[in-house]
């Protein structure tokens, strides 16, 4: 029985990290750990573009213009949505986890998720480098994994 795994490669492909600018003090952090993975796994500095955004509303439509372009294995979307006093925190993070994993769906390129969805500044800041290590760098992980994986399953398809 074949099995497939991916590995954490990030050599000859191309990626975007899309990144909200809104709670910029965590997303900032959140790059670094994701730039910090993709290029301890094999991307070059010249493989990564970086794209950012007002805030997570706005991360699938950048997501999906990314995506149509043809040019990345994996994008990486990061922001940090902070729950307040209204239901507006449901809308955006609901909203924009939709979107991203749609995108994902039509044009069948991995977009990992680094999302925050906290109920406080500190929780965001725990995940941004802190106590919780980084989402970002994890969210970049997993998007070199499943870019290998993708690899791996074309290559057993055209055996």
């Amino acid at each position: 029985m074949p099995e497939f795994i991916g590995t954490p490669d990030g050599r000859n492909r191309r990626f975007a990290v899309v990144v909200s600018r809104f709670n910029e003090a965590v997303t900032q952090k959140l790059l670094e750990g994701a730039l910090e993975a993709l290029t301890k796994h094999g991307a070059t500095w010249d493989d990564v573009d970086v794209v950012w955004v007002p805030g997570a509303w706005e991360l699938p439509m950048a997501t999906r213009r990314l995506l149509s372009s043809d040019r990345y294995a994996a994008l990486v979307a990061l922001g940090a949505v902070i729950r307040g006093e209204t239901p507006h925190f449901d809308f955006v993070a609901g909203e924009a986890a939709r979107e991203l994993a749609h995108a994902a769906r039509e044009f069948d390129v991995p977009v990992a998720f680094g999302l925050l969805t906290c109920d406080t500044m500190e929780q965001a800041q725990a995940r941004a480098g802190g106590d919780h290590g980084n989402k970002g760098w994890d969210a970049a992980l997993a998007a070199l994994e499943m870019t290998d994986l993708f690899t791996r399953l074309d290559a057993a398809d055209e055996a």
